[in-house]
């Protein structure tokens, strides 16, 4: 199975978002983000996140030269809003399935920015990169993210308990998964 990455190039515009690759200018936004307990919070209850990144986490630190990782700025004052990314998983039962994953500045929050973003990443991955399922994964207490999947059409598909579950407030409740499969590919 080969994993390719975002093509070399690729942006997206919404209404509101500018999505481009992410460069090594960025890295100044990237550690400041993470820098916010509350952006931490799901991820790794709020801990800080060195300027270097996590090498041996489950979830991305980007700093910069990750090609999956498009960050998003406001496209009327060019703010940084945060980033979106899609994983090329591969062929998975028997479909060509991507991860997509955000994460927004708190002063984001609230404002529909994570569902525009995620809509146009989901229609991205289906055409023009081909992809036949977008999955992701939150955990099951974090309803701001699961709400974002609802709103973008994702379903809810399974719940997963990690052994040992990270010690984060809420992790005893599981991490929920969700997807959205292209037109004609019904979800079993």
């Amino acid at each position: 199975m080969q994993v390719r990455p975002i093509p070399l190039g690729f942006r997206l515009n919404t209404k509101r978002l500018a999505l481009r690759p992410v460069t090594p200018a960025d890295r100044a936004d990237l550690i400041k983000l993470e820098a916010d307990a509350e952006v931490m919070r799901y991820l790794n209850g709020g801990q800080p996140v060195p300027d270097a990144g996590l090498t041996d986490s489950n979830f991305l630190t980007p700093r910069g030269e990750e090609p999956e990782v498009l960050t998003a700025h406001h496209r009327e004052n060019g703010a940084f809003i945060g980033w979106f990314a899609l994983f090329d998983d591969g062929v998975v039962d028997g479909l060509r399935t991507a991860e997509i994953g955000y994460r927004l500045c708190r002063s984001a929050w609230g404002q529909g920015y994570a569902t525009e973003g995620v809509c146009a990443l989901v229609e991205a991955a289906f055409d023009p990169l081909g992809f036949d399922r977008v999955r992701a994964e939150t955990m099951a207490a974090n309803r701001a993210s699961r709400r974002v999947m609802e709103k973008a059409g994702f379903r809810h598909t399974e719940t997963v308990f990690p052994n040992p579950a990270p010690a984060i407030p809420g992790a005893d409740r599981g991490e929920v998964i969700y997807e959205i499969r292209k037109t004609g590919k019904p979800i079993a």
